[in-house]
Parts: C-alpha cells; sequence; structure tokens
C-alpha cells in the first residue's frame, strides 16, 4: 500500500515543476531540482520499501512535500493529504503483516 501511496505522490510532486515555474516564479533549474528530485525519490523508496528504513524516507519524503507548501501552497493541503494516506498505508501495513504472522505461526503450531 505504501509504495501506491509514494507512485501516486511522485506524479504530483512531479507537476508541482511547473507549477512553481509558472505561478510561484522559482527559477527553471530551482524548480526542476525539487521537483524531479522529489519525483524520483518517491519512485526509488517505493522499490526499496522492503527494508525497514525506507520507511524512514518515506516519512522524510512526507515532511518534504508539506514543506514544498513554502514555495506552491496548495502543497500544504495536498501533502498533508498524502502524508494522511501514507500514515494510513503503513499503520494498516503493519498491522495486517502482524496478523499474518500470527495467522501462519497458529497454523504451524495446529500442524
Amino acid at each position: 500500500m505504501c509504495a501506491a501511496v509514494l507512485s501516486l505522490e511522485a506524479i504530483a510532486l512531479g507537476l508541482t515543476t511547473p507549477v512553481m515555474i509558472a505561478v510561484s516564479d522559482v527559477a527553471t533549474g530551482t524548480a526542476l531540482g525539487i521537483g524531479l528530485t522529489l519525483m524520483c525519490a518517491c519512485i526509488i523508496v517505493a522499490g526499496l520499501l522492503r527494508r525497514p528504513w525506507a520507511y524512514g524516507l518515506g516519512w522524510a519524503i512526507q515532511v518534504a512535500a508539506i514543506t514544498l507548501g513554502f514555495v506552491v501552497g496548495i502543497m500544504w493541503v495536498l501533502g498533508g493529504i498524502f502524508a494522511l494516506l501514507w500514515g494510513m498505508a503503513d499503520f494498516l501495513g503493519r498491522k495486517i503483516e502482524r496478523e499474518r504472522a500470527a495467522a501462519f505461526a497458529a497454523y504451524d503450531a495446529q500442524h
């Protein structure tokens, strides 16, 4: 679930690049650096989610997306929505993994 959230967030963060250039008057190089770096970070971290430390990077991306609100105002809201989605996906994913492990342990104990 977390990988899906990051994949969708990559699209949203990539699309902030032209908004930064056209609406917020950010220099083209700076906007490309910020938008594309965050977009690539989402894609890379989505692929690294098999490792427990990657979830910390996911939270860092959420903080960066919300902080982007200083440049593009709507990112306060959009970043907050993605952070909420990320938090729910992280929480539910961990819960599902705990329940799955308990079910396998119960099955192994019976057989």
